[in-house]
Parts: C-alpha cells; structure tokens; sequence
C-alpha cells in the first residue's frame, strides 16, 4: 500500500508513494509512441519466455518459512518465472519473478487467473492469496489467485541497495540544518545503490513489471488477466491496461492515484488528508487519556505531538539496553506520518503507544520499547528492510525523473511549512530520486479507456480521494465506489465495509459494473 503500513508489510511500504519532473527522450528501443502505443504481440525474441512452462510446487523454502507453510496449508503452489532484464534486449541476461497461486476449486464456473499486487511500489504479495480469497468470500474459489513477488522484490531476482535506513522518506525538520542533512543523506542513498546496481537500475520499473505480467499471462497459457490492486498497486493495474488493452479482463483499483501526478513527489498535495486524519486519531486519543495520558480534547493531543517532535530537534533515546534507537527531527514527523495511514482501532492504538513512549523520550524519562514499536523502528531507521525501501526508491526513481536542485525542495518546504508545519517538510523533502539517473523511458499516459472498479476513501491519506475521480474521468468506461467518512489507504477485503466489498465480490463473479458510481459510508459502532 504505502511505507509505513502490509498490517506491517502494507505497512512499511506505503511511505514509498510519497515520492513532477523533467523527462528525457524515449530511447531508441522504444521509439514508437509508448505512452499510448500498446505492446506489441509476443514475438521479436519473446516467444520463449511466454510459452515457458512453468514447474509448480512447494512454497516452502526452509524450516523458518511460515510464509510457505501458510501457503502449502492452504494449498497453493509456488513457482518462478524467467523474463528479460530488458525487454528491448530479450536475449539479454534474464532475471526471475517469484508467483504462487492458489487454484480455482470451483472449475465449472472457473474465471480465471486473478493477479494481486499490495503496491508499495516494492511490496510482496507472494503470500497474499489465501486472504484474498477470504475476502472474495464464494466467488474467491472460481479464481486462480495469482501473488507475485513483482521484480527484484521479495523472492524474485533480488536488488539491494545496502542502505543504512529502510526507506528514504524523511521530513526536512524544523530548520535548514536538518534539511542540509537530507540532502546529504540521500546524495549517499542514490551513491550506494549506483555504485552496486547500476546495471540493474534502468529497468527498475512499473512499465517492465507491467512487461512481466504479460509474460505471467502467457506462461499460465491465459487469454486475459483479472487484476487486484492496491495504492501504488492500483497504478501499476492502470499501466497494464494501457500496456496491454485486450488482454485483461476484470480489474479492480483500491486506493488509486491520478496516474498524472504519479512522480516521486507524490506526496506533495496530501497534506490536508494527513491532517484530517491526524485530527481525527487526536479525538480517538483524547477520549482514552487514562490509558495514553495524551491529552484529554483534540488540540492538548495535537500539543502533545507538537512538543515531541520540538523536543526531537534536541535527539530523542527510544529504547533501553541493545535494542536503544536516537530519533530526531527528521524522523519522528515519519514516525508519526507512517501510523495514520488506516483508522481503525488498532492501527490508532499503534500511533498512540509509540507517542506515548516518545513523550517521556522527550521528558528525559527511560523507555521500554514493546516487540511490536521496536520491529517499527527497525524497519525505519535501520538497515534491515534495505531491499525493500531500495526497490521502492528505484521505482519511483526509474518512472519519471525528479527535481534535481536541492534548493528547489528548500523553497518548496519553507512555503509549505507555514501552513502544515508538521507534514508540509516531510511531503515536499529531498529524496534519493535527485540524485538518480534519468529514466529510459517516458511514463505511460492514458490513452484509451479501461473498464475497471475503483474504491476509494474520502480521506485516504496516501492517495487522496480526487486521485480516484481524476481516473474515473480518464476511465469513462470505469466506475468509482467511494466510501465516505473514511480515513482510510485500502478498503476492499480489509477495512471491513460490507457495503464496499459486496460490490467489488459482485463485479468480480459477474464482470459486470455498477450501473453508475456508488458511494458507501463508514460503519460505526
């Protein structure tokens, strides 16, 4: 979905998407109209990577893999898929794509092949069947559920930067000292992954993830491919379409961005949704005060963040003996950022833990960290999840082009920090991506219309609601089901809105749309 939360993976990813811009000419290779044109048929060097057979069985890696023990129990298969390093070079070195599948038990009325994608960009969704087909309640066993570990992530042909942090997304701080430190951070993030990957980099992309789909398609011996995506999933989804009309077949977008904004300053623009649901998780807090001590009415809680994040200017010490991390400026706004990307319970008690141990950080007190905030910390501020945020990054990078004077995002900050003084540095801060290689090729545009599904909250703090009605008006054969109330990143199957995911179940078993769009509202109680 985005950094920072797949219920941990979904989690850690969804930061990713905050990442407008120059473009180079479309190379040589790939000089005919790519933002519209579709791909060609499989041919010139392709055939044998579409007619590979593909040699299924057990998902179960070693002793320690509880991802492919879930799998066998629910008896999916796993397998590996070869497709080039670049397309434009088939006979070129080539590079694996991992894929389980979960078959259709009910092969009478048998759909088809249904491929998931959790976004990220850079998230695994290997393990993703068998609560996908939970979600699709009956319909779920007339599909092939198809998860895929997308390029270079997860157990496909691998791709690590060997970053010191799990991810690039950071605020600027409160002052130019801790953006003079961005900028020099991610100079070096963008130095690491050149220095061991710059072979690989160029072909990073959702274009040729999109490219890898096909040959998934054609590999499982399908005409067409259903899709289910999330967040950045549900952009990747777009581009299939674009790439490949024809040969996709029900498609269902959750959470979905104006395919128009997508660069690696996504972010820029949310600042209000985060806002909205930073206030609503402060009245959550408030009315709990006995057990967060965080304030008892939204603006004392709102205080209360305020003063961390001026007390982490100073560093704050997370943790006692070896597991002890030091926060500042620049990290704890991210820290704060990556937990209000969902309203439900859970996730708010989550955000209210971890503020509750950085207020006495910030009162000089010794904190204890519980498994769950420290796992957080880890994935943050550590190298431990290096590949995952060194795929993201070279995703968003390898897409469209950024900004490469630092002193643009400086203007950028200072503009925006008057009016959103918490998130405004974080969503317009210096990433890697200025210090990236151009990308090969342009992004796609769309061209020509999809007949999709797509679901989306009216406060979605990740990707904002008028990301969702901006593709349903590029889409005019789509149709939008918007849940009102919300601030939620990802609602079918997961955020419990029976109103939404008995629509979305319906289009899925029939293939037919709504008759127009509809609008849900949040459940209470």
């Amino acid at each position: 979905m985005t950094i920072l939360s797949s219920v941990t993976a979904r989690r850690a990813s969804a930061v990713g998407l905050a990442l407008v811009a120059c473009l180079t000419a479309t190379p040589a290779a790939f000089a005919t109209p790519a933002a519209f044109a579709a791909e060609p048929t499989p041919g010139a060097g392709l055939d044998r990577y579409y007619q590979q057979r593909l040699d299924w069985g057990s998902c179960v890696l070693g002793p320690d893999d509880t991802t492919g023990r879930d799998l066998e129990k629910a008896g999916a298969q796993c397998a590996n898929v070869t497709v080039p390093l670049d397309y434009a070079d088939p006979r070129g070195r080539t590079i694996t794509v991992a894929m389980s599948r979960l078959r259709a038990t009910d092969t009478r009325r048998r759909v088809g092949p249904l491929l998931i994608n959790f976004g990220g960009p850079g998230g695994t969704a290997l393990g993703e069947p068998p609560a996908t087909r939970k979600a699709m309640k009956e319909v779920g066993a007339r599909y092939d559920i198809i998860g895929m570990d997308p390029r270079f992530v997860g157990r496909s042909t691998p791709l690590d930067c060997h970053w010191p942090v799990g991810h690039s997304v950071f605020s600027a701080g409160l002052g130019r000292a801790g953006f003079d430190r961005q900028v020099a951070l991610h100079k070096d993030l963008a130095a690491k992954c050149r220095a061991t990957n710059a072979s690989v980099l160029p072909h990073v992309t959702t274009r040729n993830t999109a490219r890898d789909m096909d040959v998934i398609r054609g590999a499982l011996g399908e005409r067409k491919l259903s899709y289910l995506g999330y967040s950045y999933g549900s952009y990747l989804g777009t581009v299939y379409t674009q790439m490949f009309p024809g040969r996709h077949d029900r498609v269902v977008l959750d959470g979905a961005p104006d395919p128009r904004r997508y660069t690696p300053r996504l972010m820029r623009g949310v600042e209000r949704e985060n806002e909205q649901a930073l206030a609503g998780w402060a009245d959550w807090a408030a009315k709990r005060h006995a057990t967060y001590g965080l304030g008892r009415t939204r603006d004392h809680v709102l205080a209360t963040v305020g003063r961390v994040v001026e007390a982490s200017a100073r560093g704050l010490t997370l943790g006692t003996g070896p597991d002890v991390f030091r926060v500042d400026d620049t990290q704890v706004p991210t820290l704060i950022f990556g937990g209000i990307s969902e309203d439900t319970d859970s996730a708010r008690a989550a955000v209210a833990e971890h503020l509750s141990v950085m207020v006495r950080a910030a009162q000089g007190q010794p904190t204890r960290l519980a498994t769950e905030f420290k796992e957080y910390l880890k994935a943050v501020l550590t190298g431990e999840e290096s590949p995952t945020g060194s795929v993201q990054t070279a995703i968003l990078c390898g897409d469209v082009a950024a900004p490469r004077d630092p002193e643009r995002y400086w203007r950028d900050i200072e503009r925006s920090r008057a009016a959103h003084p918490l998130f405004g540095p974080l969503t317009n801060n210096i990433g890697p991506c200025a210090f990236w290689d151009r990308p090969r090729e342009e992004p796609t545009q769309v061209g020509q219309d999809a007949p999709a599904l797509i679901v989306s909250a009216t406060g979605d703090p990740r990707t904002p609601h008028t990301g969702a009605v901006a593709l349903r008006g590029l889409l005019p054969g789509s149709r939008l089901i918007t849940l009102k109330g919300a601030n939620q990143h990802g609602v079918y199957g997961y955020y419990g809105s029976t109103c939404v995911d008995e629509q979305v179940n319906a289009y899925l078993a029939t293939g037919e749309l709504p008759a127009d769009d509809r609008t849900c509202v949040k459940q209470t109680g």
